[in-house]
């Protein structure tokens, strides 16, 4: 048998054999099943199998049945780096025909070749993961296996689990394996995968610096998986806020460590805006620096979007730039903040006005973390989602059928908000990055922000008005200005206001929880970022799905309008 012949298989289809009829597939993509030796891959993909009305195969007895000789053998001949090969090939060809279930080699999935070529299949793979003591009991007798000849049993798992964990955890889903019953194991598997939602990704176009949001419910505890392999280290500094630590950071820290992450620390600043100022972004940078950070470690940004401003903008400046990720816990952060690499911290002057644009490797919206928000949070990051269904158009149509569903904390409306407003942002920051463009581009995503950043410095961002209330108020005052200056029908400012309030927002200067004079929030629009030349600019609209950049609006109309809208 010569070398390269060992592992080829052949052609004849009794590799995947179709179901005869009346036993089509139950499942409609093939099922891979990847864990440690011992982990029960066969036996529960045998009964998995049975369950589906699927094929099942075994890709070591494939493996060794093409190459006709025991893997054993397979090793002592041509080594490791000829069998891996192989195995790919012949996993790769099992997942080409109809849908099965594959239990695979413990090694397997650890290859980077091999692991690609299942996730390219479109195959669902599941982590049987075993603790140390289940495992030993059941290796007992595999002392024939190359990796245990020789070899204490113990040593030899634990240096594999270290090893191959970190990939596993990249498996779509993992289950937990206990002493109980095969059978019982094999109905949790069922349930972990009929019960088990894919992510939807939504990439942001930045060439090589181009990366993925990820929307869907369980994504902390799979977050190791998801981001090892786009860090250059498995280090990692988190982030978040003393609220949301409590209720979120467990389950974070766990998803990180089970793909042998490692945290170096934990940092938890104060919520509220009062956390974005230079004094705590020291304190920040000196936490980071004394826990050990160097320029391959990651910087995890767990919370709103306060915290991912301040983490990004730490990131961003420690050691000139270290890796980043966005992992947003409120509606607001994932519709809007954790999408397109502005960060910063706010001056006396105004919000955001020192910062830096540095994009995230990747962006984690697990949505159910919007369960645990209180009401009035919700409806903040609502504002978000509606001032996105204006620029958009279709989307405020949306809004208007289902923006109480949102504010109401339904599932399905929350998780539609999120993808449809993270699509819209994604789009427009792939096309202008760092909002250069003359007119239009990234300043759209502005909409209402002139006035809902002057209104929220004024209030000294004490915790009085939230961002989102005052991209409301913003909203309304959008729809007017552009109403006065003949921009758009009388209809929208009434339109906007109504939705706005209907889902329980302040709608207009006069519902906020203090007052403000014309003077001052003109001075706070003077600083706005995006004035030109000294001219304010400002986001208008001629209708939902029609907004447009414009410095052509005359002070005493803006003054005007703030005065009639009950500034003093």
């Amino acid at each position: 048998m010569s070398r390269n012949s060992a592992l080829d298989l052949p052609e004849e289809d009794h590799l995947n054999p179709v179901p005869p009829p009346g036993q089509l597939p139950a499942a409609a993509r093939s099922i891979v099943l990847v864990g440690m030796p011992g982990a029960g891959k066969t036996a529960i993909g045998k009964r998995l199998a049975a369950r589906l009305g699927l094929p099942f195969r075994d890709a070591d007895a494939e493996i060794e049945s093409a190459a006709g000789m025991p893997i054993t053998e397979i090793f002592a001949r041509y080594g490791e780096p000829h069998f891996r090969d192989g195995e790919r090939r012949v996993i790769t060809r099992l997942l080409a025909g109809p849908p099965l279930v594959l239990a695979t080699g413990g090694g397997a999935f650890a290859d980077a070749a091999t692991r690609a070529a299942i996730k390219a299949s479109g195959a669902a793979t599941l982590w049987l993961r075993c603790a140390m003591p289940t495992l030993l009991r059941r290796v007992a007798g595999r002392e024939h296996r190359p990796m245990f000849l020789n070899a204490d049993p113990a040593e030899v798992l634990a240096r594999l689990m270290a090893a191959r964990h970190p990939f596993y955890a990249e498996a779509d889903v993992t289950v937990t394996c206990t002493d109980e019953s095969p059978e019982a194991t094999t109905r949790r598997v069922q349930d972990a995968l009929a019960t088990a939602v894919a992510p939807q990704r939504l990439p942001v176009g930045l060439g090589d610096r181009g990366y993925e949001v990820l929307v869907g419910p369980g994504l902390l505890a799979r977050a190791g998986g998801l981001v090892a392999g786009l860090l250059p280290s498995r280090k990692v500094v988190v982030i978040t806020d003393s609220a949301v630590g409590p209720l979120h950071l467990p389950a974070l820290r766990d998803g990180l460590e089970a793909a042998g992450l490692s945290v170096l620390t934990e940092i938890a600043v104060p919520p509220g805006e009062g956390s974005k100022d230079f004094a705590r972004l020291s304190d920040v940078l000196e936490a980071m620096l004394s826990a050990g950070l160097d320029r391959r470690t990651a910087v995890v940004a767990l919370g709103g979007g306060v915290v991912g401003d301040l983490a990004g903008f730490a990131a961003a400046i420690a050691m000139r730039g270290v890796p980043f990720v966005q992992v947003p816990t409120t509606l607001l952060a994932q519709v809007d903040s954790s999408v397109g690499g502005k960060t910063g911290v706010n001056l006396k002057a105004g919000k955001n006005l020192a910062g830096a644009f540095h994009q995230p490797r990747i962006v984690l919206a697990d949505t159910d973390t919007l369960a645990t928000l209180p009401p009035r949070e919700l409806r903040a990051g609502y504002a978000e989602v509606a001032k996105h269904g204006l620029l958009q158009g279709p989307l405020w149509e949306w809004c208007e059928a289902h923006g109480a569903a949102v504010v109401a904390g339904d599932t399905a409306a929350l998780t539609h908000a999120v993808i449809e407003s993270c699509r819209l942002k994604a789009a427009v920051v792939a096309a202008d990055e760092r909002e250069e463009s003359a007119e239009g581009g990234r300043a759209l995503l502005n909409l209402g922000h002139t006035f809902g950043h002057a209104l929220e410095a004024e209030a000294g961002f004490d915790g009085s008005v939230l961002h989102g209330e005052a991209v409301a108020v913003g909203l309304g005052l959008a729809a007017a200005l552009s109403a006065r200056l003949g921009q758009c029908s009388q209809e929208w400012p009434s339109r906007v206001v109504s939705h706005l309030a209907a889902c329980g927002l302040p709608a207009r200067i006069a519902d906020l929880p203090r007052r403000f004079t014309v003077d001052a929030l003109l001075g706070r629009m003077a600083k706005d970022k995006k004035n030109r030349d000294g001219t304010m600019r400002f986001v208008l609209m001629r209708g939902a799905g029609d907004c447009f950049t414009s410095g052509d609006v005359p002070r005493e109309a803006v003054a005007a309008l703030l005065r009639d809208e009950g500034a003093g």
